[in-house]
């Protein structure tokens, strides 16, 4: 994994996931809304996150599943742009 993330932006555990009663996934990159999983697509997303060995493996998973968060134009602190 160290190849995959080689500035270490998954270290700080930037994405977390939440699920609701009917199983719908909410996936937030650093406290924002970035993703809803529904279905079948929910289903397959939590055995990954089950299966997974540990915490860097599943912001993994979560990277991979949100995409475009490996170009590192990604902002920590969700500044405005002009």
């Amino acid at each position: 994994m160290n190849n995959i993330d080689k500035r270490n932006r998954l270290g700080d555990e930037p994405f977390n996931f939440r699920v609701t009663k009917d199983n719908t996934i909410f996936l937030d990159f650093n406290g924002r809304q970035v993703k809803i999983l529904k279905g079948s697509d929910a289903e397959k997303f939590l055995e990954r996150i089950n299966a997974a060995e540990n915490t860097a493996e599943q912001q993994l998973i979560m990277a991979k599943i949100t995409g475009n968060f490996k170009r590192g134009n990604e902002r920590k602190n969700g500044g405005n742009s002009v």
